[in-house]
């Protein structure tokens, strides 16, 4: 069977580099959704301060980063960096064009993107506390920090699970918009194999396939962490 020769492990089989990809497709969503979580953090803590100016800017980025189409903000990381990496080496007495690594810039695109949406749902999973909890912690004196470890932390990642699996796989389906930079995830090798072979649909189908495994095996994870971190909880 001719899919079975295109996909198999044999010499002139294809599975072995569709593993490679799928893997480093896992890589990449994995690092924007750690870096995204970082930028969301930080954006809902500003969403919820008492400064004016602070949230300002973190609706601004929010707004901007969900207003503008993801590939366009790759795009702008990509040769936006490059140019500024460029003009660095210029300075220095380099010359030629300085691209910045297709991994760094599939983090940090993927990051920013999944930030703005990470920040909504720290800010709802916050929102959701029981304010007494958080009165009662202040009247006794808990420091803030404490406060912030033993009772805001916990149930804000608790609420916050079912939201930031939505987002994983929002992250994970983009991650496929990284081939633009050259980065051979798992839907650019299926254009190499494609073109190379001149068989689309196998590869396109494989590629298909190893999506679905991933997610699938990624929602299955998402709530079994949903089922433990609800233990003991009241539900109405």
């Amino acid at each position: 069977m001719r899919y079975v020769e295109l996909m198999g492990f044999g010499p002139t089989g294809w599975g072995p580099a569709m593993l490679r990809a799928a893997g480093m497709t896992v890589v990449v969503a994995v690092l924007g959704f750690l870096v995204g979580a970082v930028f969301g953090s930080l954006a809902a803590w500003a969403k919820l301060s008492r400064v004016r100016p602070l949230r300002w800017l973190a609706d601004g980025y929010t707004t901007l980063l969900r207003g503008v189409p993801d590939l366009l903000v790759i795009y702008l990381f990509y040769f936006g960096g490059s140019a500024a990496l460029s003009a660095v080496a210029r300075m220095l007495g380099g010359q030629g064009f300085v691209g910045v690594p297709a991994l760094l810039t599939g983090a940090l695109a993927l990051g920013a993107i999944s930030g703005a949406y990470q920040a909504e749902v720290y800010r709802g999973a916050y929102l959701a506390l029981a304010k007494g909890e958080l009165e009662a912690a202040r009247s006794v004196g808990m420091a803030r920090f404490l406060m912030f470890r033993r009772i805001v932390a916990p149930q804000v990642m608790r609420y916050a699970v079912p939201g930031l699996g939505n987002v994983w796989q929002l992250v994970l389906k983009e991650s496929a918009l990284i081939s633009v930079t050259g980065l051979v995830e798992l839907l650019r090798q299926s254009q190499i194999g494609a073109g190379s072979t001149r068989e689309p649909f196998p590869f396109y189908l494989t590629a298909a396939a190893l999506y679905l495994l991933i997610t699938t095996v990624s929602t299955y994870g998402f709530s079994w962490v949903e089922a433990r971190s609800m233990r003991g909880v009241r539900r109405a």
